[in-house]
């Protein structure tokens, strides 16, 4: 490895070790089964501490890039060209579904006390039609959280507002059309398989190994579209590899599309959050989707969604002539929620609960 650390930047060593670390694994440099330095040597090369590498090397561990045997030191375990495994009886257990329900809703006492200051500050303004896709300060409160959080880059024309994922999933089928195969993982959230058929379309399931989707169904299907939830697919727990994400990007070429349904990757363990396959693709075809349902209170029925580039004049002829279906007040107080602060501590608050359990 020739990795190359820059203390000038803002950026902490530790993700800059492990960025370079991961590209170098997924551009082949490094080569499944080989062996990485040891912490101590890498730390001397670079002139950093062993705990930094430490930190990179665990992100690398949790992302499943690298194994780490006893006594042995590190080994890159990702490849493209993993086929599908069959399904176990017995998952490893950072990959359990415990079906533990963590009471995990914005502490009520916040929520009202923003509302209060929300029809204080913006007076009449909560009573006023906003643009289509969406308040523009709620997108933009979006757009730099996501910057924060997530390293998800994008401009605001990009994000549309919706009242929960549900509707959003019915937008996305007018907005792709009919015509299309929508495939989706078996088992799944039972409502995704039904919006698609109660809008018409043919809906594939593709049947989960204990990485995501097999990988010979995913290779057979005639669909174009694919809906995923990578980060921890309901009921099932699985939550896809880093072999497995990238297999999903190569599926889609052409004129396919992957639809990235990241429900509660907030609330993590990891010390930090998987990565997009929004922010991995290439090929400006992943739409990326999320609620605060989860993050908030299962009442506040409001997601958004991130458009590719390329999909942006199709949503705006297609189905951009729809109003917004969220009140402007709803979309504010969350706004506020998110600028201030308040969305991140309640994030943190959780993670650092569900640590402890």
């Amino acid at each position: 490895m020739k990795n190359t650390i820059n203390k000038q930047l803002s950026k902490p060593v530790y993700i800059q070790l492990y960025e370079q670390i991961r590209n170098d694994i997924t551009d082949r440099i490094l080569k499944y089964g080989e062996k990485l330095p040891s912490k101590r040597l890498t730390g001397e090369e670079l002139g950093i501490s062993v705990i930094s590498v430490e930190h990179a090397y665990s992100l690398l561990l949790d992302e499943g890039y690298i194994r780490s045997s006893e006594r042995s030191g590190y080994f890159v375990c990702y490849s493209e060209s993993d086929v599908y495994k069959h399904p176990s009886s017995s998952l490893p257990p950072h990959r359990r579904f415990t079906g533990v329900q963590l009471e995990n809703n914005f502490p009520f006492s916040v929520y009202a006390k923003t509302m209060r200051r929300v029809i204080s500050e913006y007076g009449d303004e909560i009573l006023q039609k906003c643009n289509n896709s969406g308040h523009i300060e709620f997108k933009k409160a979006i757009c730099d959280y996501l910057a924060r959080s997530r390293g998800i880059e994008v401009d605001v024309n990009r994000i549309v507002i919706g009242s929960g994922a549900e509707y959003l999933y019915g937008i996305i089928i007018q907005m792709l059309g009919r015509d299309r195969i929508y495939a989706t993982e078996k088992p799944s959230y039972e409502k995704i398989e039904a919006v698609y058929r109660a809008n018409g379309v043919k809906c594939e399931l593709l049947e989960l190994g204990t990485e995501g989707i097999n990988s010979v169904a995913l290779s057979a299907t005639d669909a174009s579209v694919l809906h995923i939830t990578p980060y921890r697919s309901y009921p099932s727990g699985i939550t896809a590899s880093a072999s497995k994400r990238r297999e999903y990007l190569n599926w889609a070429s052409g004129d396919k599309y992957i639809i990235e349904d990241d429900f509660e990757s907030e609330f993590s363990v990891m010390s930090k959050p998987e990565e997009t396959l929004f922010s991995m693709s290439k090929n400006d075809n992943v739409i990326y989707l999320n609620t605060f349902s989860k993050t908030v209170s299962p009442a506040v029925r409001i997601g958004y969604m991130i458009l590719p580039e390329k999909l942006i004049d199709v949503f705006e002829r297609r189905v951009g002539f729809y109003s917004c279906s969220v009140p402007v007040f709803e979309q504010l107080v969350l706004a506020n929620f998110i600028s201030n602060g308040d969305f991140e501590r309640h994030i943190n608050r959780v993670r650092r609960k569900k640590r402890r359990g």
